[in-house]
């Protein structure tokens, strides 16, 4: 069975987490919600409070086949932890892991300069030049790297990393069974 971490700090967007969790599950993904603050529980930017988290310092992400960042404010709290830094550089150089980032989390990408060369989408205000390729689009893969572009897109970007994880053939049962005809 395929494991996806989701990273997530006090402030994460709601949408960007929840909506990806719920069909990477419905997929049959095993999904590790992970405290980069190592609580046992997060809570959201509008107060919905996610529990139970694994403790950072708990978990042992190698064992994970993809590390997901939803976004949100929590990016900033992200961006200043060395140990979730540590663990974003650690997928990032593991060939087995896909990274994916949504909305302001591709930031944290950017600013440790892992998205030079890389084609990716982020929150468009939140785009500075980050020496890749900027897409207005929806989601943007790019070999390992799967980025989602808002809230907006949470879905989309679920839609990436299911297919990325388990391939299309599985991404269309998924879908088909969430549709009505």
């Amino acid at each position: 069975m395929k494991k996806a971490a989701v990273l997530m700090d006090n402030g994460f967007e709601e949408l960007e987490a929840m909506g990806p969790i719920a069909l990477l599950k419905r997929a049959g993904i095993a999904v590790d919600l992970v405290s980069a603050a190592n609580l046992r529980e997060g809570t959201g930017r509008f107060g919905i409070i996610y529990s139970p988290m694994i403790p950072m310092d708990l978990y042992d992400f190698s064992q994970a086949d993809a590390l997901i960042i939803p976004g949100g404010p929590h990016y900033a709290l992200l961006e200043k932890n060395p140990k979730a830094l540590e663990v974003i550089r650690e997928a990032w150089n593991n060939p087995n892991q896909i990274v994916g980032a949504i909305c302001a989390a591709p930031t944290i990408l950017g600013h440790m300069g892992l998205l030079e060369g890389k084609n990716y989408t982020c929150f468009t205000s939140m785009n500075e030049d980050f020496k890749g390729s900027y897409k207005e689009q929806g989601t943007v893969t790019d070999g390992k790297l799967i980025t989602g572009r808002s809230a907006g897109y949470s879905i989309d970007f679920a839609y990436a990393l299911i297919e990325a994880l388990l391939g299309k053939e599985k991404l269309d049962q998924l879908k088909a069974s969430i549709y009505v005809k």
